[in-house]
């Protein structure tokens, strides 16, 4: 059992009686980490399991009575729901179950679709409900190889990009250089297997995860259409959405293709970065990007076989990607703060803009060992428009350790990110 960074605050959170919600992408180990913190009493539906599902979706009233046939216990009985959205009608037990006793049960309901949740009653109201969400893994819960971090011995990570609480893993995911990160993403499946089973792992993925949960739910009429349209979003990820573009490529129509991003969202399998609009320029783009949640994904969901071969042909805007997820991921484990990027159309860019309360923070991501103070032209540009908001600059890149290019710019080599 490797550790995981929400590990700690999620199990103080289980002791509070509401009904928990945990959602994300398939292969993020919402169920692993959940059945790890289960009481050895509690009791398990596995919606997965073909038979159980069926058996629930032609009577939902048998899930109200075996909850009501568990013994009363002090701190309540523990009722643990695995993809709780195939059968959307245990929303509604759940709910009335809970409101006819709140101390009785501890409803934890897992799921990786979002979909199917919302118009419920239990798009669960404040008062009754905590959301949890579990990403692939980040960069301090499945470290570099020690060769990279001896270089910069007791370096901290820059402070506008800390998390919440100070985190060391007793049993951390195995370490893996740039490049397999680029090639292999962070799932944790594919990180704990042998190198030559992740390809394969990956591919399975995407040809069979995303196919299962859509066909499942009957998210698509069209599949081939869905496919061509998946193809092309994830050779795209990472860049400026253009719903036309893709629909011409595809032979798709732009309402489709509008409607297909939505639900890459909703499978927690994609988001989008937004433009940063409070720049005093007048030239700015404001369409959102949008990136995959996972790079390994991204390339078997393009027709790539992920390796690091593929990695070699052009890494920076996978480089790029690979910042975007981490930084995106931090902020939504930490509740605060929010990701942009500035794009002008005259070709001025920064990467991303970091927003938490009155600080925004600028990165710029090189592929570059040798970063100069060019390299931050952007940023500097970006942090001077705004004087009276405290800000700083970062250069990520493959340099050995920090270098401080200008007084308010710093590179910083990507494993003290």
């Amino acid at each position: 059992m490797f550790d995981r960074w929400y590990a700690n605050s999620l199990q103080k959170k289980l002791e509070r009686p509401y009904v928990h919600l945990m959602f994300g992408a398939r292969q993020t180990g919402k169920s692993t980490l959940l059945r790890s913190m289960l009481p050895a009493d509690a009791l398990i539906f596995d919606l997965s399991d073909p038979l159980e599902r069926s058996r629930l979706l032609a009577n939902p009233g048998i899930f109200i009575e075996a909850c009501r046939t568990l013994p009363a216990a002090h701190r309540g009985r523990t009722v643990f729901v695995d993809e709780v959205q195939t059968v959307p009608a245990l929303f509604d037990a759940v709910q009335y179950l809970y409101d006819s006793d709140k101390e009785r049960w501890r409803f934890i309901l897992c799921g990786s679709s979002a979909r199917r949740m919302r118009g419920t009653s239990v798009n669960l109201r404040p008062g009754r409900s905590f959301l949890h969400r579990l990403h692939p893994l980040t960069l301090v819960e499945h470290p570099p190889l020690p060769v990279s971090v001896n270089r910069v011995r007791h370096v901290r990570f820059p402070d506008a990009l800390l998390w919440s609480e100070d985190w060391t893993p007793a049993n951390p995911f195995p370490a893996w250089d740039l490049e397999e990160r680029l090639a292999y993403g962070a799932l944790p499946g594919v990180v704990a297997a042998e190198k030559s089973d992740r390809a394969e792992s990956l591919k399975a993925f995407a040809a069979v995860h995303l196919e299962e949960e859509i066909r499942r739910e009957g998210l698509v009429r069209n599949w081939g259409q869905f496919i061509q349209f998946l193809q092309l979003a994830a050779r795209e990820s990472g860049q400026i959405l253009n719903y036309a573009a893709i629909s011409q490529e595809a032979a798709i129509s732009l309402n489709t293709v509008k409607s297909c991003y939505p639900l890459l969202e909703d499978m927690f399998v994609g988001f989008r970065i937004p433009a940063y609009t409070r720049s005093p320029r007048k030239n700015l783009l404001s369409a959102p990007k949008f990136l995959l949640f996972d790079l390994g994904v991204r390339h078997a969901a393009a027709g790539l076989t992920p390796s690091e071969e593929l990695i070699a042909v052009d890494p920076g805007p996978l480089f790029e990607q690979w910042v975007g997820i981490e930084l995106w991921i931090r902020l939504q484990y930490l509740g605060e703060g929010s990701l942009h990027y500035l794009r002008t159309r005259d070709g001025a860019e920064v990467d991303y803009i970091i927003e938490r309360g009155q600080t925004l923070t600028a990165v710029e991501v090189k592929w570059t060992q040798n970063p100069t103070v060019s390299d931050a032209r952007h940023v500097l540009t970006f942090l001077n428009e705004h004087p009276d908001q405290p800000g700083q600059g970062y250069v990520v890149c493959r340099c050995d350790r920090p270098l401080q290019l200008h007084e308010r710019v710093t590179a910083i080599p990507w494993f003290c990110l």
